[in-house]
């Protein structure tokens, strides 16, 4: 029987000549040991300036927060309006995007036909659903809940 040896690139050599210093890796195996110590240090900064960040993120939170809530104290009737429009803008905001969604159905054929009427309609919706939104926003935000010093 004869066996043809085709030369075959190995992934990772193993030498098991009795020659061989068993306790010092090949210099591929030293640069494959080097380089993931280098990915371990890399991971380990990374993590560590995750930490740090994810901790000022908490930082400015608890001091928005903590803002927010002297701000309700020291005007509570404010607060009380804002929580109030609010929940009247929330209303208009139903009913405007009640009347948005109609026209979109209404319009259904011409908005997917033409650019242009795309346009009219951002146009004539987008700024107004934008601001409504952002008013709203504030509005909730600042009258989210009763200042500390009045709830029961």
């Amino acid at each position: 029987m004869s066996y043809d040896h085709e030369p075959i690139s190995p992934m990772f050599r193993i030498d098991v000549s009795a020659e061989s210093d068993s306790n010092q890796p090949a210099s591929g195996e030293r640069m494959a040991i080097e380089l993931l110590r280098q990915l371990v240090a890399g991971q380990q900064q990374q993590n560590r300036l995750l930490e740090e960040l994810a901790q000022q993120q908490v930082a400015v939170n608890k001091q928005r927060a903590n803002e927010l809530q002297q701000w309700k104290n020291a005007n509570p009737e404010l607060a009380r309006s804002c929580r109030q429009a609010a929940e009247t803008l929330s209303r208009v905001q139903t009913q405007f995007l009640d009347s948005l969604t109609e026209e979109i159905e209404d319009s259904e054929e011409h908005l997917l036909e033409g650019e242009y009427m795309l346009n009219e309609f951002v146009d004539r919706f987008g700024p107004r659903l934008a601001h409504l939104n952002g008013v709203l926003q504030v509005l909730a935000q600042l009258g989210s809940s009763e200042p500390n010093s009045q709830q029961t």
